[in-house]
């Protein structure tokens, strides 16, 4: 049975349908047909915003399925903690489009909250939980530029966020606002020419970063996208 929220999405959206898979877990997701269709020029002559949210990017694909393979000892560094077990974990995606990272976590037990620019991301994201019988999904519309404080997450999680030159600053004045002491990031990007100035910008901030995976993902040309999937942990732990 669709549920309410994914009725008044489909009413409002021409929709499509995209399973993803990987290692005996799957959701069916709802996404819009063409993203291209929800360009808004009025928002984008206010501060050049696209509907990226809309589409299922190699990058969500890659981070979920490295989230699936390694468990909260990656983040928590407990030799306790077990491959697919998450729970109590506080995390944060951020730029979340329609959640599939999120949606991974939130079902291996994981305390997350979606956030992304777009209010009608939060709802396909809200919307995908439901219809696969997810906990109900905590989402919030957040701007990077003006974060509310007194955040403390764990882990932040983001895909194929550094697509533009003003989002790697934008990035590292925001963690530590939205990191708790001692938590990780993970980015997983595919190759955007701005991800070096990023990762140069975050060492300066005394963050360490290493390369936690790379996996090849098909895009949407057919042609196969690398995704790097970097980890960021603050170098003095604090």
């Amino acid at each position: 049975m669709t549920g309410s929220l994914e009725a008044e999405l489909r009413a409002r959206f021409d929709v499509r349908e995209e399973r993803f898979e990987h290692g005996g877990w799957g959701v069916e997701l709802i996404l819009p047909r063409a993203a291209d269709e929800l360009i808004d020029e009025a928002e984008f002559e206010g501060d050049e915003r696209l509907p990226y949210w809309a589409e299922l990017w190699p990058s969500a694909r890659a981070l979920a399925r490295y989230l699936l393979e390694n468990g909260s000892a990656n983040v928590r560094e407990c030799e306790s903690a077990r491959v697919d077990d998450w729970t109590g974990l506080r995390v944060l995606e951020l730029g979340c489009g329609v959640a599939l990272p999120s949606l991974v976590l939130a079902a291996r037990g994981a305390g997350v909250l979606a956030t992304d620019w777009y209010d009608d991301a939060l709802r396909f994201a809200r919307a995908n939980a439901e219809r696969n019988g997810l906990p109900p999904l905590q989402t919030e519309l957040l701007d990077w530029r003006q974060p509310r404080g007194g955040w403390g997450y764990d882990l932040v999680i983001a895909a194929d966020v550094l697509y533009e030159p003003r989002n790697g600053p934008l990035l590292t004045a925001l963690f530590p606002r939205v990191v708790a002491p001692g938590g990780t990031v993970l980015i997983a990007d595919p190759g955007r020419v701005y991800a070096g100035d990023f990762l140069r910008l975050a060492r300066g901030e005394g963050w360490s970063v290493d390369e936690a995976a790379v996996r090849m993902e098909p895009s949407a040309a057919g042609a196969e996208s690398r995704v790097r999937i970097h980890r960021l942990r603050r170098a003095d732990g604090g």
